[in-house]
C-alpha cells in the first residue's frame, strides 16, 4: 500500500475509533479510555533540496556544527536549524528550508516510541509542518492543504499525545477545516489538551463552557478554565486576556467562589 494512501487509511480508522470511543465530561476531560493511533511515516511532497553538505566558510562556528550535526541525521540540532529558517533567527527566513529540516524529522521518526527522549521534537515536527500545510508557503510546491494538515496534526496528537497538536486538530473541528465540522471531536481534542495546560485550548474551552457553545452552559467551571489560561498566557494572547476579562464581568458572585475552587482543587490536584 503507497504511503499516502496507508495515512488516509489510518486516518480513516483513528476517526472511527473516536465515534466509537469514551465520552467526556463537561470540563471536556476524557471519561475512560486511552488514546493510540498505528505508526505511518507520512510522505512529505515538494520538501526543498537538500542542505549543502559543506556550511560556507563563512557560517557562524555554532550554526556550522548545528548543520553538520542535522546532516548526520540529529533530530535536535534538525528542529533547531528548522526553528531558526522558520524564525529567522540567525538567519535569513526560509520557510521552505524550515519545512525541509520538519520533514527530515518527520520521515526519520515517525515511528518512534512516544516515550523516547526525541518524541516531543518529532511530535513538534508534525505540528509545524501541519501549520505550513494550513497556510502554505508561498512561491513553492507547499500549497495549502487542509486535509493534509488534519493528517499532520491528528498523528501528533494521538500517537504522541501532543497538546499543541490537540489543539490545532480541535480547532479544525470545531470550524469544520480540512474535515466536517464536527463539535464533538473538537471538544474532546480540546478537553485533552486543556488537561494538559495548553493554555490556549483552555482558553478557547473556558469560552465554549461560559457562553454554552456545543457545550452546556458552565459558567464557573468555564471562568476557572478561562483564568488558568490567562496567567499561561504570553504577550501576544491578547484574546485570552480579553476573554478572561468580558468573563469575570459578567460571572455572579457564586460562579466566582465556584471557579475559585475549582482553582484549588485542579492545582491541589497537580500537586499530586
Amino acid at each position: 500500500m503507497r504511503i499516502f494512501e496507508r495515512i488516509v487509511f489510518v486516518a480513516l480508522a483513528w476517526s472511527a475509533a473516536v465515534v466509537a470511543g469514551p465520552a467526556l465530561a463537561f470540563d471536556g476531560s476524557p471519561v475512560g479510555g486511552s488514546d493510540a493511533a498505528p505508526s505511518v511515516i507520512p510522505a512529505m511532497p515538494g520538501a526543498s533540496a537538500p542542505v549543502a553538505r559543506k556550511p560556507a566558510a563563512k557560517a557562524d562556528s555554532s550554526l556550522t556544527a548545528l548543520q553538520y550535526a542535522a546532516e548526520g541525521g540529529h533530530p535536535i540540532a534538525q528542529w533547531k536549524l528548522g526553528r531558526m529558517y522558520a524564525d529567522g533567527n540567525g538567519v535569513a527566513q526560509d520557510d521552505l528550508r524550515a519545512f525541509e529540516y520538519f520533514s527530515r524529522i518527520a520521515n526519520a521518526h515517525a515511528e518512534d516510541s512516544p516515550s523516547a527522549p526525541q518524541a516531543a521534537i518529532v511530535a513538534n515536527a508534525f505540528v509545524a509542518l501541519g501549520r505550513y500545510y494550513l497556510d502554505g508557503i508561498p512561491n513553492s510546491k507547499i500549497k495549502v492543504d487542509a486535509e493534509r494538515a488534519r493528517e499532520m496534526f491528528s498523528y501528533a496528537a494521538s500517537y504522541f499525545g501532543n497538546a499543541d497538536a490537540q489543539y490545532d486538530l480541535a480547532r479544525l473541528y470545531l470550524k469544520g477545516i480540512g474535515t466536517p465540522r464536527d463539535a464533538k471531536y473538537g471538544v474532546r481534542w480540546l478537553g485533552l489538551a486543556a488537561q494538559k495546560g495548553q493554555h490556549q485550548a483552555q482558553a478557547l474551552l473556558g469560552q465554549m463552557l461560559f457562553n454554552g457553545e456545543a457545550l452546556p452552559r458552565q459558567m464557573a467551571r468555564g471562568l476557572m478554565w478561562l483564568t488558568l489560561a490567562r496567567d499561561n498566557a504570553g504577550p501576544e494572547d491578547t484574546w485570552i486576556r480579553d476573554s478572561y476579562a468580558k468573563a469575570i464581568a459578567k460571572a455572579s458572585e457564586d460562579d466566582r467562589a465556584m471557579a475559585l475552587q475549582m482553582l484549588e482543587h485542579w492545582v491541589q490536584g497537580k500537586r499530586d
